[in-house]
């Protein structure tokens, strides 16, 4: 596979931040339990609670290794889901943007500054560019789906 900038340095962007993501969401942490416990009982949907974080973290792990397989486009389309997701969450819940820091102890420390809403606005924009690129460039999986040739 031939190095393209304009696609691999946005991807391997999104697949860091997916990726060390997962760490979090899969332990069970309490930036993570703050997060979907939050969510989980502002939607009425308690699953969502102890769940949410594997079936976000799946979802974010599947879209990491399709940016890098011939499936990009929809990886990157992917990526665009789960943070319109998160943004949306993060605006027009009781979320909020700024996340509270723990300490060891789980105890609040402080806030995040709104990092991960930051990086969830980053990762957005990377994903939507690639997901247009991939539309547009004659050949792909995607641009061959839309135009029926696939």
């Amino acid at each position: 596979m031939k190095f393209t900038p304009l696609k691999h340095i946005p991807s391997a962007f999104i697949a860091f931040v997916f990726i060390q993501s997962l760490f979090f969401k899969f332990s069970g942490s309490y930036e993570t339990e703050y997060i979907f416990s939050t969510l989980g009982t502002w939607s009425g949907l308690e699953w969502f609670s102890t769940y949410g974080s594997y079936l976000i973290g799946l979802a974010e792990l599947t879209a990491s290794i399709l940016l890098f397989s011939r499936l990009h486009g929809l990886g990157a389309v992917l990526s665009v889901g789960i943070m319109t997701g998160a943004i949306t969450f993060h605006l027009f819940t009781p979320l909020g943007i700024l996340m509270p820091e723990f300490n060891m102890a789980g105890e609040v420390i402080g806030n995040d500054g709104g990092l991960l809403f930051g990086m969830a606005c980053i990762v957005w924009s990377c994903g939507l560019f690639l997901s247009i690129r991939d539309i547009r460039t004659p050949g792909t999986f995607t641009n061959n789906l839309l135009t029926k040739r696939a």
